[in-house]
């Protein structure tokens, strides 16, 4: 066993097909910036989903190293747009055509990762029709409880009164702002007696939606300093179609108590 071989360099180090001809210099930047992401994106989906049946089983301390993990990968995420950056408008504009109607909208780890964390779209599987594992994946994690549903179970099962609406959710469904969520989160920030990994948990959950949106954002810079406002490959409406997406929030009740703690009650 080599190192060459642990890791099969040979598959991996020749993915990467550039389709300009003659090839252009940048094309390799695209290639290995959308590859390395898809890397990251598979690990993140592992530990999440890691992390959703650790909790599930009541085991909290390693689903919260789990998350501590996908911490980590956020940071790296959102910096790898500063790579991508560093290619100009001229320089990506001599080799798009050859992408044809290739978007990362249809990455369907990416959708995996949302689903999980639960920004649920059932009109997302026909975009993956074609390709049976990731539809399969995809049904799969929209019939399935998100990482979220999960801690809410864990909450309930410590004593916290957790709206039973909430716990019977049909979870095939996007997430929905709960306010009857917002006291039972108070009591855990506001009492010293609430136990610390609880109190530990909801702030990793409020750590990854601000990655998430850092991730979001950054994203959204990079398309607009490299073809403004232009319609995104694949048809989507490119920068208007990224700021939207900045209005998706994963664990809204998490960001709502913050208005509430130390209010007269």
């Amino acid at each position: 066993m080599s190192y060459g071989d642990y890791l099969d360099l040979d598959r991996l180090l020749s993915a990467q097909h550039p389709r300009s001809s003659p090839e252009h210099h940048d094309e390799m930047l695209f290639i290995v910036q959308h590859q390395t992401s898809e890397l990251w994106f598979k690990l993140v989906l592992h530990e999440l989903i890691a992390a959703r049946d650790l909790i599930a089983a009541d085991d909290l301390a390693p689903a919260l190293k789990c998350l501590a993990r996908v911490k980590h990968i956020q940071r790296v995420l959102t910096e790898q747009w500063s790579v991508l950056a560093t290619l100009t408008p001229r320089e990506y504009s001599q080799f798009r055509g050859v992408l044809g109607n290739a978007s990362g909208f249809q990455s369907f780890q990416y959708r995996a990762v949302e689903f999980v964390l639960g920004n649920k779209n059932a009109k997302m599987l026909p975009v993956f029709d074609a390709d049976p594992a990731a539809h399969e994946l995809l049904a799969g994690l929209l019939a399935t409880p998100t990482l979220y549903d999960a801690f809410l179970h864990l909450v309930h099962r410590r004593g916290y009164p957790v709206p039973q609406d909430v716990l019977g959710r049909d979870v095939s469904q996007p997430w929905t702002f709960q306010p009857g969520l917002v006291p039972v989160f108070r009591v855990v920030y506001e009492s010293q007696d609430a136990p610390w990994g609880l109190y530990e948990a909801c702030e990793s959950l409020v750590d990854l939606e601000d990655n998430f949106q850092a991730w979001r954002f950054r994203h959204l810079r990079t398309v607009q300093r490299t073809i403004g406002f232009r319609t995104g490959t694949g048809g989507s409406s490119g920068v208007d179609f990224l700021r939207r997406a900045l209005d998706l929030t994963f664990f809204p009740e998490l960001f709502a108590v913050r208005t509430e703690i130390g209010v007269p009650r």
